[in-house]
């Protein structure tokens, strides 16, 4: 499937975000642990990663209440779903009472890395196998009643092993000491686990630059919850406001919180330097309003470390290369096993439409403008006809190239339904905004 994206005549934008996924996801799991029913959790994300993973537990404890266990998911398939993939692996390792089960997930999911988790796990004493290649899904899982201890690992891996180990320690007779080697990318995650950890009833802290202790044999206790919005779905309305022709427009967004626990909220003071300014105003009918409006003067260049905020960088990339702000970014490490190998990928997507980005290492990407440019490459900005954008299985290529047909008239998106892993509206809150968003070739009428 296909979809052609043509520019707004008059963008108006008033959007409810989506839920924040990455609190969602860890609001599900503490909500387990504590033993506290599903009830107790508000405004939970609607989207693929967090829709699998609460499937996955409401069976396991369906199994659980009625002496089923094994019986009606032997095998636990997260699909695409990473944090579900790294948070379930180690929740079925800490629980006795789930048995035997074995994780997987897409092709894509099978090719992507968990070994450090693994071994981590296994030092804690969990029963865990490869089923098929050594160091990667499918696992076969054996539920156990772990003692904890002392467990390191680099800094620099995903956040998300840091955090699946942090949220099972409070459950272990001996709780945790994770010491983190080396740099630590990703403290935002880190951080927003330990907040709602200790907003479950944990104790757990930082003893050090390095190393963070979780008080074992306490569990936590069932603690209502609201979910706020996503700042990384905000990206793609920077982007918009960023892009749009008509200085006058202001896009308004519902439901970020000014003193978020999301890494990404940092999208506000990048977007800053870009000239969007973001305005955070009071609550009405209890949701916050962000307005966003464009002042003060585009940059002629940008330089950022995404370290801190990797799902970021596709939104920021493109950003640039279509307003012809040169750029010098660094801290991609992780984009490389993501849904995608984000940085060929980028680089790949771009070149179609006549930018030219280049790659240093697995960490740096820049770009020194439409008029530096290396001699031989396709021309700024003009793309063949017929054109149309690979999304790679990952979301975020969607929704960061959509707004291209801003300065290009009209973009084609291939595979749009990947936007359901994170913003499963994001096509009709498009169209609400003014764009046209249509199928190519349309569907069949039926007969």
């Amino acid at each position: 499937m296909q979809y052609i994206i043509v520019q707004p005549r008059n963008l108006t934008a008033k959007v409810s975000l989506p839920s924040s996924k990455s609190i969602s996801n860890r609001a599900l799991l503490l909500n387990t642990l504590s033993g506290a029913p599903m009830g107790y959790i508000a405004n939970l994300s609607d989207c693929d990663d967090t829709t699998v993973m609460m499937q996955a537990l409401f069976l396991l404890d369906a199994e659980r209440r009625e002496g089923r266990v094994g019986e009606l998911i032997p095998t636990i398939n997260i699909k695409a779903a990473g944090t579900a993939m790294r948070f379930l692996t180690a929740y079925l390792a800490a629980t006795p009472s789930v048995g035997t089960r074995v994780i997987t997930g897409t092709e894509r999911m099978r090719q992507r890395p968990i070994g450090l988790l693994v071994e981590a796990l296994r030092t804690l004493g969990a029963d865990i196998e490869y089923v098929q290649q050594e160091g990667f899904p499918p696992l076969r899982i054996t539920g156990k009643q772990l003692k904890g201890g002392k467990v390191s690992l680099p800094g620099d891996v995903s956040s998300q092993y840091i955090s699946a180990l942090l949220m099972i320690a409070p459950l272990l007779s001996e709780g945790l000491t994770l010491s983190l080697q080396g740099a630590i990318i990703s403290r935002p995650y880190i951080h927003m686990t330990m907040q709602m950890m200790r907003e479950h009833g944990a104790e757990v802290a930082w003893k050090g630059p390095r190393t963070i202790v979780v008080k074992g044999g306490k569990g936590y206790r069932p603690t209502p919850y609201f979910i706020e919005s996503d700042w990384s779905a905000a990206s793609y309305w920077y982007e918009i406001e960023l892009l749009s022709d008509n200085r006058n427009e202001t896009l308004e967004l519902r439901g970020l919180f000014p003193d978020s626990l999301q890494g990404d909220s940092a999208v506000k003071d990048i977007f800053q330097q870009l000239s969007v300014q973001t305005f955070m105003l009071s609550r009405q009918q209890g949701e916050p309003l962000t307005m966003l409006i464009r002042r003060g003067r585009v940059p002629k260049q940008l330089t950022w470390d995404f370290t801190k905020m990797p799902d970021l960088a596709q939104t920021l990339v493109v950003t640039c290369a279509m307003k012809g702000i040169a750029f010098h970014f660094t801290g991609l490490q992780s984009l490389r096993i993501k849904e995608t190998d984000r940085i060929a990928a980028l680089q790949t997507e771009l070149r179609k439409l006549g930018v030219q980005v280049e790659v240093e290492g697995d960490d740096i990407m820049y770009w020194a403008g439409p008029q530096q440019q290396a001699q031989g490459t396709v021309p700024y900005l003009q793309p063949a006809a017929g054109t149309a954008i690979d999304t790679y299985d990952d979301h975020r290529m969607a929704m960061a190239f959509a707004p291209t047909a801003l300065v290009l008239g009209s973009i084609c998106i291939n595979n749009p339904d990947v936007v359901s892993k994170s913003y499963p509206r994001f096509w009709q809150d498009l169209q609400a905004a003014g764009f046209e968003v249509r199928e190519d070739p349309p569907p069949t009428p039926p007969v």
